[in-house]
């Protein structure tokens, strides 16, 4: 197991092949909540411009899929391999099953997180605690998961984040909370008693109390007179509302451009009261890394595991390099994110459209909000045309199969005709025959070229992974939407809880 490592792909797959059992000292996971909602990430260019289409951050929708469902029938297996109480085991994996029929996107949620509970509390030491931040959509459910996986003689507390921002009108009261579920694996489990300011200073007592013949008094010295305390506390014991920590606003420096970003605050807060310098902290869905962050700065060891290109490859690179100013290979490894023509191929077999989100970023593109499988336009690469407001763009399908005909160049000059764009690109996982190359290239010409500042491009081109791997860029003028340092500039967009 690498510590500092940032890993690109499933949790689940990732902590059962490359994570020790009783490894880490502290979990904070952060993960969806079956909101039901896409996430897009807004981007803007160095002039201040938005650019036109979003960059898709993760799908918080759920579908009981056939993986799902194996899961579900698995279920009991599974827990009694984890030494689960039997009782509990039995319920939960009722319970999930009953709602398969009534609630068949929670039943798949469901699965979906006590699988990777499970496996989280192998990762754990057995003095190690583990915070799940979610929100009332899903906290009732998750809290019968936890129970069942943690054992609820372990469940520590419950934690209200509550937080301000605007007011909308709505038939109900504004939500203005997370929930954050607190776990011990052990008895043993580390606490470091972080205190909050008393309420009202005149109740700060500044004598000693002790129990005389059972009860608590104030005690006094030989003489008859109160003992003092020779330090005054610092507060009392923090509560289990935190509501000193608000929400990230909208025009903050803190902002990084993915959408259920947390404050920095609330998990140094966490990080703090329940690690010590030098240990490890994990989080199995890291998102823009906030978590890393305030482990870094409290000198904590890391691990941060996502499933999302966009997030391990731009929005987490960009806090760790322009942030933190760590660097890739020395202070820090990305592991999982293709970097030669196999690890792209693994990628497609893996994932196909995580593969396409990989290609379209290698060429400086974003990834078009719609999801597709193979078909369509997958991305964007945005320009500057002079006497022009709005940004031009070369749109760019992805290929990973094999057998790649010549109606894809077809298909992709009808997307030329048709769509708002002055140029297409096709990119290829597989490298074609020099007789099919030849035939693509003159079916491509036939598009001729366009004139963009005094230069000509040609509207049709094509580049294969291998190519991109070895520096091939499109022929185009200066792709925009990078800030000076190559990562992603600020994001405007509003601000969502989770």
């Amino acid at each position: 197991m690498q510590i500092n490592t940032l890993y690109y792909g499933d949790c689940l797959t990732i902590m059962r092949e490359k994570m020790e059992a009783g490894s880490v000292d502290l979990v904070y996971l952060d993960p969806p909540f079956n909101s039901k909602k896409d996430y897009n990430a807004i981007y803007k260019d160095e002039t201040g411009r938005p650019l036109p289409n979003q960059v898709e951050a993760f799908t918080d929708t759920w579908e009981l899929s056939n993986e799902r469902l194996r899961t579900i029938r698995n279920m009991l297996v599974l827990l009694r391999e984890c030494e689960v109480d039997e009782h509990d085991a039995n319920f939960l994996a009722s319970f999930i099953s009953s709602l398969v029929n009534s609630q068949f996107d929670m039943a798949a949620y469901l699965a979906y997180m006590t699988e990777r509970l499970l496996e989280i509390k192998r990762v754990m030491k057995d003095t190690a605690t583990v915070y799940l931040h979610c929100d009332p959509t899903a906290s009732h459910y998750l809290k019968i998961a936890m129970d069942v996986a943690f054992g609820k003689d372990n469940f520590l507390n419950e934690v209200i984040w509550h937080y301000k921002r605007w007011t909308a009108t709505a038939k109900r009261f504004q939500r203005m909370h997370d929930c954050i579920l607190w776990y011990s694996k052990t008895t043993t489990h580390k606490f470091t008693q972080p205190l909050q300011p008393y309420s009202d200073e005149k109740w700060i007592e500044d004598t000693v109390r002790g129990v005389v013949y059972g009860k608590l008094v104030r005690l006094k010295d030989s003489e008859g007179k109160y003992i003092k305390r020779k330090e005054q506390r610092g507060g009392v014991l923090m509560h289990d509302v935190w509501h000193d920590i608000n929400f990230i606003a909208p025009t903050s420096r803190e902002r990084l451009g993915y959408p259920t970003q947390k404050p920095v605050k609330l998990l140094e807060r966490i990080i703090s009261a329940s690690s010590d310098p030098g240990d490890v902290v994990f989080d199995p869905f890291c998102g823009c890394a906030t978590s890393i962050e305030a482990a870094e700065k409290l000198n904590r060891k890391w691990i941060g595991i996502d499933i999302t290109i966009h997030a391990v490859r731009r929005v987490a690179r960009l806090r760790l390099q322009d942030r933190l100013h760590l660097k890739e290979g020395e202070d820090y490894v990305i592991d999982g994110v293709p970097q030669n023509w196999e690890g792209a191929h693994h990628l497609w077999e893996q994932d196909p459209y995580q593969f396409q989100k990989w290609c379209v970023e290698q060429v400086e593109g974003f990834v078009n909000v719609k999801r597709t499988a193979d078909e369509g336009i997958d991305g964007r690469i945005y320009f500057d045309m002079s006497g022009v407001n709005v940004l031009q763009s070369m749109a760019l399908e992805v290929k990973g199969g094999e057998n790649v005909g010549i109606n894809a160049i077809r298909s992709l000059n009808s997307v030329l005709q048709f769509e708002n764009i002055q140029m297409a690109g096709l990119i290829m996982l597989h490298d074609l025959g020099t007789r099919q190359t030849k035939n693509f290239r003159e079916t491509m010409a036939l598009a001729g070229d366009v004139e963009i500042d005094g230069k000509s491009y040609p509207k049709l081109q094509m580049l294969t992974v291998r190519e991109i791997l070895e520096g091939k860029r499109f022929d185009m003028p200066q792709p925009v939407g990078r800030t000076k340092s190559g990562y992603d500039s600020d994001l405007i967009n509003h601000p969502i809880s989770n």
